[in-house]
């Protein structure tokens, strides 16, 4: 690595540091409602459907899919 790699990217980051970060206002509130435990009990059955139920399903039949037919 040459002597003059560290000054030649500290000129191209240099700009760069001196940019404003625009921070962002978040600002959080208690909910309007309370979740039910039904809710939450059908949120977590379609998560389950949607996300675990095919990718075991795949992975079940995985020596399937390795076999060339």
């Amino acid at each position: 690595m040459s002597v003059l790699t560290p000054l030649l990217l500290r000129g191209l980051t240099g700009p760069a540091r001196r940019l404003p970060v625009p921070r962002a206002q978040i600002h959080s509130k208690p909910p309007r409602e309370q979740l039910g435990t039904m809710d939450i009990a059908i949120g977590l059955t379609s998560c389950f459907l949607c996300f675990l139920l095919p990718s075991g399903w795949v992975l079940s039949h995985l020596d399937s899919y390795k076999k060339r037919e």
